[in-house]
């Protein structure tokens, strides 16, 4: 249920300290900028105490740090952020699955779909397809043969989902995401290409989110794999057989070529490129618009050119094009010094 919450009422679900006015009602979430009496905001760094003591918020939530630096109604956390978080999901819940097949959209006879489902306006479901309980395939979706959903899903509008994929519980599919298009296999003849069939399948665990106009590619064979808790924002391209470890998260714009094993709890910068056939370890962190070419121990991982004017820029980029040469003359100086000082004893 949506709010009103008083400050004791949000600690008494998710924990904390109330300092202050336990009795002071907020509705919403806010920002320290623009926030009003009936909103909550947090604060998780010294920078915006500047902003904190301008808001209009009516509560806050800060950590034991920060807990003097206001007097405003307060949940005092270690972690506000996550918190903030929690509430907001709490002030904002999930909106509820009204089951039913809209009138206009087609489900095929051998489908199995759960009475609690919801099938929208000109989504499609196919032949032997099943959608889970309290699962939500929206206006326009599509859900191919043989395709699996399992209970609470949300398939935003639009999304496809081809056949014989499987989609795990609770696993969200924003609008015009696309799960189990063929991979990227060709075989040269000659002049021509020659189309592998991609007989593999993608398989999506549990508590997955894939952003809007996110694509992941089926397998050739094997199947391209995402596991439990991995969130990927928009516009991502997951090519063919590739598997991604629980609870890793990867930034928009980010492509990742056929057969790579990306490890647990990784986080991936946007528009970061990753090669094709190589293994990144557990925990590993990619800064955004970084090109990973070879595997990668744990550890975190930077490769961006830094910006400049673009007169600045070409001049340095000239002297980068030069830097494999400029080595081979080190090695020979270095070289020539070396024998003169032999010389010399």
């Amino acid at each position: 249920m949506r709010g009103p919450f008083t400050l004791s009422e949000i600690a008494a679900q998710l924990g904390g300290r109330v300092a202050g006015e336990a009795d002071r009602k907020v509705v919403q979430v806010g920002s320290l900028a623009h926030a009003t009496e009936e909103q909550v905001v947090f604060i998780a760094h010294r920078r915006y105490l500047g902003e904190l003591a301008q808001t209009r918020a009516g509560a806050v939530v800060l950590s034991p740090e920060f807990e003097t630096c206001t007097t405003l109604p307060r949940i005092v956390t270690d972690d506000p952020y996550l918190y903030f978080a929690r509430l907001a999901r709490l002030l904002n819940p999930v909106p509820i699955c009204e089951p039913g097949v809209d009138a206009a959209a087609r489900v095929h006879p051998s489908a199995s779909v759960a009475a609690s489902a919801r099938i929208e306006i000109g989504a499609t479901v196919g032949r032997n397809a099943r959608i889970g309980e309290r699962s939500w395939v929206g206006a326009g979706s599509y859900v191919g043969a043989g395709a699996q959903l399992g209970e609470d899903c949300r398939l935003y509008p639009n999304a496809v989902v081809y056949d014989g994929c499987v989609i795990g519980a609770r696993t969200v599919l924003h609008a015009g995401a696309v799960v189990g298009a063929d991979g990227f296999g060709y075989a040269k003849d000659g002049e021509r290409w020659n189309a592998i069939p991609q007989i593999g399948r993608v398989v999506l665990g549990n508590d997955v989110d894939v952003g809007a106009n996110t694509t992941i590619d089926r397998g050739t064979v094997d199947d391209t794999v995402i596991e439990d808790g991995v969130k990927l924002d928009d516009q991502i391209h997951v090519a063919h057989n590739v598997r991604i470890g629980a609870n890793t998260a990867i930034a928009a714009c980010t492509g990742i070529a056929g057969s790579t094993v990306i490890g647990r709890n990784c986080e991936i910068g946007g528009a970061a490129m990753i090669r094709g056939h190589i293994r990144i370890a557990d925990g590993t962190r990619i800064s955004p618009a970084t090109a990973i070419t070879h595997s990668l121990r744990a550890g975190t991982y930077t490769g961006i050119f830094p910006f400049d004017d673009h007169v600045s820029w070409r001049s340095n980029a000239a002297v980068v094009r030069q830097l494999a040469k400029l080595l081979d003359r080190v090695r020979a100086l270095e070289k020539r010094l070396l024998e003169k000082e032999s010389n010399r004893d």
